[in-house]
């Protein structure tokens, strides 16, 4: 596994930081990929939002032969219900707990820390902010799925989206996920759009608006 020490791509606020956004890209991306969306989104400078993309560690996946690429968990089974990677999630959980925590030494507090991910990247975000005792702003949970419905949600805000024809991670995996996320107590904002395993340009919109809404 190489890769793991990578700086993140950080792109600053006009002014002082007083809040962050850290989001994990998918598999077989890096952090340049969800670069382009951070001026989309509409945040006034005044809210002070840093954005913090950083790199998954380069490794084998086993669904695609075993090739190495970008990724925070092995896949080894098409269906992803199947034989989740648990010791490669709880990995990558601790290098964004430590991310987090890089960002709170600087004054950033955790409930002005939003983190964020796209697929793989999403599962990272649930699964740490499930076993955060003191929760984050929020949670963007992209195209994503809940690997391992344990945890406390109670206080936690998830913004929930998927493509309604998204093959690679099947609607009805990331609804199991919403409804588990809600039994555990977490608040979850639900949307789906037209698209397959992507970004909508009304999703864009959507997540600037809960994201002007939760770092007010």
């Amino acid at each position: 596994m190489t890769g793991t020490n990578e700086a993140p791509v950080v792109i600053e606020p006009a002014g002082m930081a007083r809040a962050c956004v850290i989001w994990l890209h998918g598999l077989g991306a890096d952090g340049h990929d969800f670069e382009p969306i951070a001026p989309g989104l509409g945040l006034p400078d005044s809210l002070g939002v840093r954005f913090v993309f950083p790199h998954a560690p380069v490794r084998p996946v086993t669904i695609n032969s075993g090739m190495p690429m970008r990724a925070w968990f092995d896949l080894r089974q098409p269906d992803l219900a199947q034989e989740p990677d648990l010791s490669g999630i709880d990995q990558s959980v601790a290098r964004l707990e430590a991310l987090l925590a890089q960002q709170e030494a600087t004054g950033i507090a955790r409930e002005r820390i939003v983190l964020a991910g796209f697929s793989q990247g999403g599962v990272v975000a649930l699964e740490t902010a499930l076993g955060m005792q003191d929760k984050p702003a929020g949670v963007l949970a992209l195209s994503t799925w809940l690997a391992r419905p344990v945890g406390d949600g109670h206080g936690l805000q998830v913004f929930m989206a998927h493509g309604e024809h998204d093959s690679i991670v099947p609607p009805a995996l990331a609804a199991q996920g919403r409804d588990a996320l809600r039994a555990l107590g977490a608040e979850v904002d639900w949307h789906s759009y037209p698209m397959a395993h992507a970004v909508h340009p009304s999703e864009v919109a959507d997540i600037g608006a809960w994201l002007r809404a939760r770092l007010a």
